[in-house]
């Protein structure tokens, strides 16, 4: 059936688009390359951030770990808004792309970029003046609290480099170029990696030399991330008349997106004061956990940024078969990587707890995660699958009421209730929302994409671009206009 006007319908037959490498060929591939590629440049940075906390650990100086726990705390904040900006632009990149206007992604793009560097200077700007307070509700105090504070006030106000590197690699995707994405994260991991020994321990600089590590890693992943989407035609002048609207068009899937991913960091707050109620411990147990996390799991932190761009470009050529494949394929991959990486960290177990030199509560935590709580991370996957889902569909809504649901319903009465049993019980709690939540997640993203239909297709939702988003904003994606 020919498509309504203004829906851009691409069909398997039609030349693909300038960019739209995932309208044909295996979704599982696609997927599969798409995280694998992310993964690597993921756990790159994650895995330097990881050694930062073994030359912290080195200095034999509790405060310094307990005080990493606490700029993560932040630092997250910070970097889920920052997230949650880029899949906006990402996802109204990609369905553009996808729809065949490329000169139209790329200005867009371009104006995105600028209005997002704007957004995040202001807002570190503003975390640096409420440092303190944000510290003291955190539970910080004396020592640590110096030390966090001192980190946070160097690293803070180079979020808009942060930024740019991020939608310059989501940018990237966008247009499938998963390498060149890939390179982003690895220079920003290899400055790290370089300058962190000599800044924490030659130097004596402690976390110091860390924060200065972190402006310097970010300025180089926005430099090599601006310089790769030019190279790709994706960065142009600004279109100052342009700018608001595409401000607004990219507005309406990034908002839902940044609460969506506010969430997060909001419930491993609360778990974070909870755990400071034992003692700095419980909190540098934690610090450890958090950042073995995304290096043992970055496969499944990847994939949810990954899987958006295959979804996006489907969409917007209305294949809505192949969507429905890669939520599929994406959980398969989340279970076979979750598993075999939980085998891994449960041999490792007497390794990390040398390596990092925890004792007895914080090693309790350690191993607990490793013997109990990491399969939990499957449940998460599908959570972060499932968002990437419904902000690509044109439901970002739903993302945002999943991840309210599990910072809310699904930590504080789960962490309360285990806080009786001590610090543990509070890890377990926490673990145990997630699953519940990652499974509705789950099966609330296979309804969506099982009712996506074309029109006159047979029962279920007959959708257009615009009637998927349910935003005023995003139904100009519908309308053509010249390039």
């Amino acid at each position: 059936m020919r498509a309504p006007a203004g829906s851009h319908a691409i069909s398997a037959t039609t030349r693909r688009p300038n960019g739209a490498k995932f309208l044909q060929g295996s979704i599982l591939r696609h997927v599969a390359v798409m995280a694998s590629t992310g993964a690597v440049g993921l756990v790159a940075v994650f895995f330097v951030d990881l050694l930062n906390l073994f030359y912290i650990a080195l200095l034999a100086n509790r405060a310094l770990t307990a005080a990493v726990g606490f700029t993560g705390a932040v630092g997250y904040f910070l970097i889920s808004v920052s997230i949650g900006l880029t899949i906006g632009v990402g996802a109204v990149v990609s369905r553009t792309v996808g729809a065949g206007q490329f000169g139209r992604a790329r200005r867009i793009a371009t104006n995105a970029l600028c209005v997002m560097a704007a957004l995040m200077l202001g807002l570190g700007l503003l975390t640096l003046a409420l440092l303190h307070p944000i510290l003291d509700a955190l539970g910080a105090s004396g020592a640590v609290h110096f030390q966090a504070w001192r980190f946070l006030a160097i690293a803070t106000p180079s979020v808009p480099l942060m930024a740019m590197g991020m939608v310059s690699g989501a940018l990237l995707r966008s247009v499938g170029d998963a390498r060149r994405s890939m390179n982003i994260s690895l220079i920003g991991a290899l400055v790290t990696a370089m300058l962190d020994p000599a800044l924490i321990l030659g130097l004596h600089w402690g976390l110091l030399g860390a924060a200065i590590s972190v402006v310097l890693s970010r300025g180089a992943m926005a430099g090599l991330g601006l310089r790769a989407v030019r190279r790709h035609g994706l960065l142009g002048s600004p279109d100052v008349r342009r700018i608001v609207a595409d401000a607004r068009l990219v507005g309406g899937v990034s908002m839902p997106a940044v609460m969506t991913n506010l969430a997060t960091p909001v419930g491993g707050a609360w778990l974070t004061h909870a755990l400071a109620t034992f003692g700095p411990g419980a909190v540098a147990g934690e610090a450890v956990v958090d950042r073995i996390v995304p290096v043992a799991f970055g496969f499944i932190f990847a994939l949810s940024g990954s899987v958006g761009p295959i979804m996006a470009q489907n969409l917007g050529a209305r294949q809505f078969g192949r969507v429905r494949e890669t939520l599929r394929g994406s959980l398969l991959l989340v279970s076979v990587s979750v598993i075999a990486m939980w085998l891994l960290l449960f041999a490792a177990q007497d390794l990390i707890v040398r390596v990092f030199g925890v004792t007895g509560l914080a090693e309790s935590l350690v191993r607990l995660f490793c013997t109990w709580t990491a399969p939990s991370m499957l449940f998460l996957g599908a959570l972060f699958v499932a968002n990437a889902g419904f902000n690509n569909l044109g439901r970002p809504v739903y993302a945002t009421l999943f991840n309210w649901a599990r910072a809310t319903l699904g930590t504080l009465p789960f962490v309360s209730v285990g806080m009786r049993f001590g610090a543990r019980g509070a890890v377990v709690g926490y673990a145990l929302g997630g699953v519940l939540f990652g499974i509705l997640a789950a099966a609330v993203a296979f309804w969506v994409t099982g009712r996506l239909r074309a029109p006159g297709a047979g029962r279920g939702v007959a959708v257009t671009l615009p009637a998927i988003s349910g935003k005023a904003a995003l139904a100009e994606l519908a309308q053509a206009e010249p390039e």
